[in-house]
């Protein structure tokens, strides 16, 4: 559902890197609405999207690998600005007469770019200027195309930025998207804007009123069916339905047993002040827990979860009769992911959503946030006036619990770490920590350790804390916290979580490791 006020649109043709998502956040951030798709898009769907401009990620493969990427070369016929970031710009360069050659040792990392010119995508940066860049590539230019002049080199890559001035085709040879590119937004922006001729017009509230008014079309007079969790990108997608269509929405929370302590009750007293909306509780936490004893295994845990969860849930939306639609948080990284060139995922994690729903129940889509990073829809929230303590939760696995115990679960177990859990997140609150990080939990291992209490020998459970900084949980960085404030979550998990005798710090980051441990 692209919002069709979004004339001045941005495409991302993905030719496979690591960061094409961080290419549309930082267009994105610039106000200016795109979208990502795979670089065989077809010129007919490229001429449908009407973009302003081009953008060609960067990628893995080289320009003369065997099946190497390349996209529909009329694209440099449509008389569009392009640029070609790192594997875009050696397309660029290979495609126009170019020469493309093996660099005799990768170039990875921080860089000193020297300007030539700064017209169009330098202005105002000044020639010669020292500006550090990050490069990541086994390629280089040889010989620029025909028409292309040199805009900065580095003393690795003499070529480090091009461009054909009066086509509007420029190439960088570095990620200007990446952080450790610190002027590269400002150069994403002379693209956006003094080439693309973009304005700054992408914004939620007029998000929201497009949306509003496409929902209302699309769905009529249909009634819809929302699993609500009480995370922020399902109760955003409540909220939005329910200013759409008002009493034609029904929501449905499911209690599986493995959320959070008072999760549930405060889910419903939350949701309960919007008036009108139509919102069912659902108990099966004895259901869950009965099919997961004696189950150890993560992915069949995952796997019971989602399998059973549909069963609930279908049960409950067929007692409030007939709905044509099934509304989902999906956001845009999950359709990116779907469509990624190189395909999906070889394991998708089988609770992410309510995956076989539609199937069993006949039901239509409704996905309203497809097009959003989580901070555009944690906007939305603050425009449709949901409280910020909802609009900022951290995230929360679709398995809940269930993936932060370690081995068998049951409810004594699930009981030691919800009361671990809600220390945690007490004391990240109390400490001004819990807007700052990405996820801060408890996690209970299935070993026990010896301790002393009292002068008595104990063999009880260790708690292993989790605190993660992160800006969209592709990679994640263990948080720094202070010291003092580590020490009273674990005095406090001791002294008040029967037990509990031992509590350890997770440094480990992602890669290698996953933010959650299962």
């Amino acid at each position: 559902m692209t919002p069709h006020l979004y004339t001045q649109k941005i495409l991302i043709l993905d030719f496979g890197s690591q960061y094409t998502q961080l290419i549309a956040r930082r267009v994105r951030e610039a106000k200016v609405y795109c979208e990502i798709h795979p670089f065989n898009m077809s010129l007919d769907a490229i001429e449908a999207f009407s973009p302003r401009g081009i953008v060609l990620s960067g990628g893995p493969a080289s320009i003369y690998d065997e099946g190497a990427p390349l996209a529909d070369r009329r694209i440099l016929e449509l008389n569009l600005p392009i640029l070609g970031i790192c594997y875009g710009m050696q397309y660029l360069t290979q495609v126009l007469g170019g020469d493309v050659g093996k660099s005799g040792d990768r170039e990875y990392g921080n860089a000193t770019l020297t300007i030539e010119d700064d017209r169009d995508l330098f202005y105002g940066f000044g020639k010669g200027e020292g500006r550090t860049v990050w490069m990541s590539h086994g390629d280089h230019i040889d010989r620029m195309p025909a028409g292309f002049v040199a805009l900065a080199g580095s003393k690795n890559s003499p070529v480090a930025a091009m461009a054909d001035a009066a086509r509007r085709l420029f190439g960088v040879q570095f990620h200007p998207e990446v952080a450790h590119t610190p002027d590269g937004s400002r150069m994403l922006r002379n693209f956006l804007f003094r080439i693309c001729g973009c304005e700054p017009s992408w914004n939620m509230a007029s998000f929201v009123q497009e949306t509003v008014s496409a929902l209302r079309e699309k769905i009529g007079d249909g009634r819809v069916i929302c699993g609500l969790s009480g995370g922020v990108d399902s109760s955003v997608t409540a909220v939005l339905l329910h200013r759409a269509i008002g009493d034609q929405l029904a929501c449905i929370l499911v209690d599986n047993g493995l959320l959070r302590k008072g999760e549930a009750r405060e889910v419903m007293e939350l949701f309960q002040q919007h008036d009108g909306m139509d919102l069912h509780l659902v108990d099966a936490s004895d259901h869950f827990l009965g099919h997961l004893r004696g189950v150890v295994d993560p992915e069949e845990k995952r796997k019971i979860i989602g399998r059973e969860f549909i069963t609930v849930f279908e049960e409950k939306a067929r007692e409030l009769g007939k709905a044509r639609y099934l509304a989902q948080g999906t956001l845009y990284p999950d359709v990116i992911e779907s469509v990624s060139f190189k395909g999906p995922s070889a394991t998708i994690k089988s609770h992410h959503n309510v995956g076989g729903l539609p199937d069993v129940m006949d039901l239509d889509l409704i996905e309203p946030l497809r097009e959003l990073f989580k901070d555009e829809v944690r906007q939305v929230g603050a425009e449709l006036g949901l409280p910020r303590e909802l609009i900022m939760r951290q995230p929360f696995p679709g398995p809940g619990l269930a993936v932060r115990i370690l081995g068998e679960i049951d409810r004594e177990r699930l009981e030691i770490l919800r009361a671990a859990d809600a220390v945690v997140i007490e004391e990240i609150r109390m400490a001004g920590l819990y807007e700052k990080v990405w996820q801060s939990f408890a996690v209970l291992l299935p070993i026990r350790t010896v301790g002393v209490m009292g002068d008595e020998r104990t063999y009880e459970n260790v708690i292993a804390i989790r605190v993660v900084d992160s800006l969209d949980a592709m990679t994640a960085d263990w948080s720094k916290i202070p010291y003092e404030v580590l020490g009273r979550i674990s005095n406090r998990i001791i002294n008040s979580v029967k037990g509990v005798n031992r509590v350890v710090y997770d440094i480990s980051s992602k890669p290698p490791s996953t933010i959650e441990w299962e």
